[in-house]
């Protein structure tokens, strides 16, 4: 079992409170991961539940037990840092099996657990190597592996792909998503990047200067965000805002559309703009548009096939049934 409940849980650096009082859930099985800006308070939030900060009032029960002061390596909680924190004068197997050396198992079990970790994370083939022989990628498979022959109730992961290049973030992406089908245990994982939040999480906890503005399904936050915060964080390209004239023709103080739900003609349409920059991926090209609705340009999502040269003279109309209302607090109208 690995469900975590957090209740009035605070963190406070002497005056300043970095985590004001919250609540929240995570059940047992589920893949959540704690997304925001720098210095929003995610790293912080993890350190807490794996009890390598000290809570400054609330309480943490794991499984339903009080674990508020249990120390961390009682908790029953494995971490994957940034970092991978191998130990390089040792082979692949030795740095996997270090934790169960530590906690005294017999050597059976640990070549048991060895092995099967190996297994799963395709590194039966590198155990006798050193970590300066392997990619980074493979290297942080090792620290992965490391985190699962303690079989713990939950696995923690503090921004574990940062240090990777681009194509192999998306590979180790996958990995980790398959792993946690595979072994079905709860895992939580910190990001600055929404877009490894909309891949991999069951439920995504956004956060802001300590305070959870949103907790959902990745569609959820995407269709329905409650703020201003949530809706301009959740997608990428980000949703397009629009405040003054525009927003008050729809009663709210602003309003929010996807570059995907844009209308894009040469001939009519609703804003007449002109296209500045455009980024063409392949598939799709986003296209950068300078409208009179807004003093900021808007991005239009359209077929890759669709060729507007830098200057054209455009016509953006919204889908009415997805816009968003936001009134002057930030927070959704229904």
């Amino acid at each position: 079992m690995g469900s975590i409940v957090l209740e009035k849980v605070k963190k406070s650096f002497g005056d300043v409170t970095v985590i004001p009082p919250l609540d929240l859930q995570i059940d047992d099985g589920e893949f959540v991961v704690f997304v925001g800006p720098s210095g929003c308070g995610k790293s912080t939030l993890l350190r807490l539940i794996a009890g390598l900060e000290d809570v400054s009032g609330g309480t943490i029960r794991i499984d339903g037990r009080d674990a508020t002061e249990i120390p961390p390596a009682r908790r029953g909680l494995a971490m994957v840092f940034q970092s991978y924190a191998l130990y390089p004068h040792m082979s692949v197997r030795k740095n996997i099996a270090f934790p169960l050396r530590m906690a005294k198992l017999d050597q059976a079990e640990i070549d048991r657990r060895v092995g099967a970790a190996a297994d799963i994370l395709n590194l039966t083939a590198y155990l006798d190597r050193r970590p300066g022989q392997l990619s980074g990628g493979q290297r942080q498979r090792v620290a992965i592996g490391r985190a699962i022959v303690r079989e713990p109730a939950a696995f923690l992961f503090d921004e574990p792909l940062s240090n990777l290049d681009a194509a192999l973030r998306v590979g180790m992406r996958l990995e980790i998503s398959e792993l946690h089908k595979r072994l079905a245990t709860t895992m939580i994982y910190v990001t600055h990047d929404q877009v490894e939040a909309m891949t991999m999480a069951d439920k995504i906890v956004v956060l802001q200067a300590g305070v959870i503005e949103q907790v959902g399904s990745p569609l959820e936050l995407y269709q329905r965000p409650r703020n201003v915060f949530v809706a301009g964080f959740i997608g990428s390209p980000r949703m397009n805002l629009i405040e003054g004239a525009e927003a008050r023709k729809h009663d709210a103080a602003a309003i929010g559309i996807r570059p995907e739900h844009l209308e894009i003609s040469q001939t009519e349409g609703l804003w007449k703009g002109t296209v500045g920059v455009s980024e063409h991926l392949g598939s799709d090209t986003f296209f950068h548009v300078q409208t009179n609705a807004s003093a900021q340009p808007l991005t239009a999502r359209a077929s890759g096939e669709l060729a507007l040269g830098y200057g054209s003279e455009v016509y953006l109309t919204p889908r009415p049934e997805h816009l968003h209302r936001f009134d002057e607090n930030g927070l959704r109208i229904a």
